[in-house]
C-alpha cells in the first residue's frame, strides 16, 4: 500500500472481526503488535474501541503517526506483515485498513454496519469536559508572556495563541485520553 506524502498527522484506522472463541487469543497478539508498533519512529499514539459486530467482537485501532512516511515505514515492515499473516487465522473478514490524513477519531469511528458513534449529546459532554477547564488555565498560563511582551496581550494576538493552545492540547493530549476514560460510557446502549 503505497500513500501520497502529506505534512501533518496521519491515522491509521484497522478493523478486526474475531473468530468465535479467538478472544483471549487476540488480546495477546494486540499486545504484541501494539508495542511493536511503538517501536516505530514517528508514533504517536494507539487507541483501541472494542465492541461487537453480528456476534463477534470487533476491535478497531486507531495509530496515529507524525507524518505518512513514517505511516508507510511501518506499513511496509517486516514486524507488521508478520504479526499480521499470524493473525490471520483469528480474523473473520482479515485485516482491514483506512489510512486518514486529515481528520483524528476521538470517538468510535463508524462504518456502516459495525459500529455505533456514541450519541452526539454524549460527545458533546465529553468536548466540554475537556475544553471548560482548558478555556479557564490556558489564559492564565499565558499571562506571564503578556506581561513581559504586551504586543502579545493585543485582542487578536492574545486569541489566536489562547485558541491555538486550547485546540492543540485537546487534539493530542486531553481528547485521546479522555475518551479512553469515558469508553463505557460512550458506548451507546443496546435493547437487551
Amino acid at each position: 500500500m503505497n500513500l501520497e506524502l502529506s505534512d501533518g498527522v496521519v491515522t491509521l484506522l484497522v478493523r478486526h472481526r474475531v473468530k468465535a472463541g479467538q478472544d483471549q487469543a487476540y488480546e495477546a497478539w494486540l499486545r504484541r503488535i501494539i508495542g511493536t508498533a511503538r517501536s516505530y519512529p514517528g508514533h504517536l499514539g494507539i487507541d483501541v474501541v472494542r465492541g461487537h459486530s453480528d456476534g463477534l467482537a470487533l476491535f478497531t485501532s486507531v495509530l496515529r503517526f507524525a507524518s505518512t512516511e513514517q505511516l508507510q515505514h511501518w506499513l511496509d515492515s517486516a514486524d507488521r506483515r508478520n504479526l499480521v499473516a499470524e493473525a490471520q487465522p483469528m480474523l473473520a473478514d482479515g485485516d482491514r485498513t483506512e489510512i486518514n490524513a486529515d481528520r483524528e477519531f476521538w470517538f468510535t469511528p463508524n462504518e456502516a454496519g459495525t459500529a455505533t458513534p456514541p450519541p452526539r449529546w454524549k460527545q458533546a459532554c465529553v468536548t466540554f469536559l475537556v475544553i471548560l477547564p482548558l478555556s479557564f488555565l490556558v489564559p492564565a498560563l499565558w499571562q506571564p508572556l503578556f506581561a513581559w511582551l504586551p504586543w502579545f496581550a493585543g485582542y487578536i494576538p492574545a486569541n489566536v495563541l489562547i485558541t491555538l493552545s486550547i485546540v492543540l492540547l485537546v487534539v493530542y493530549v486531553f481528547m485521546p485520553w479522555v475518551t479512553r476514560l469515558f469508553s463505557r460510557w460512550l458506548q451507546p446502549r443496546t435493547p437487551a
